[in-house]
């Protein structure tokens, strides 16, 4: 479920730092606003830190940010982490003590659970989850680029 957006393709934003890129929620309780300031409506009340958003444009100390589900909103940069997390996504799925399908798998995570991103090759990323550090088919996540190199 990686992004299907080559890194070379992303320009910088007014903050100097590039669109698209991933951020984490930093908050326990964060508004996603339908515009850029605490006078626009409140679409959506996250309840649940560092889930991953994908954040699309800036404007000023705003983020308009994109969810895993394509739910699009504004939120306030102060609410945001530039730690990396993704999303499991689509069933349970086997985490390796080594990046080779070969290997044998150590534990399993499920659709819906966060992990921090560690490191990323082309096809696996290393994650932390539930204080262990394994190996995930990249496939297998929402909240990373294809190609995206992370170290």
């Amino acid at each position: 479920m990686a992004q299907m957006i080559d890194p070379g393709e992303r320009i910088p934003g007014a903050s100097g730092l590039p669109l698209p890129r991933f951020v984490s929620l930093a908050s326990d309780k964060a508004h996603m606003r339908t515009g850029p300031g605490q006078q626009y409506p409140i679409l959506w009340t996250y309840v649940r830190r560092n889930i991953p958003l994908e954040i699309t444009a800036e404007y000023g100390h705003w983020r308009r940010v994109r969810d895993w589900d394509g739910t699009q909103g504004w939120m306030h940069s102060a609410l945001l982490s530039g730690n990396r997390t993704a999303l499991v996504s689509g069933g349970l799925h086997k985490l390796y003590q080594k990046p080779e399908p070969s290997d044998h798998p150590i534990f399993e995570v499920e659709a819906g659970v966060i992990v921090s991103l560690q490191n990323c090759t082309p096809l696996w990323c290393e994650v932390g989850a539930g204080g262990r550090s394994a190996w995930i088919d990249r496939n297998a996540l929402w909240g990373t680029y294809r190609g995206e190199a992370l170290n």
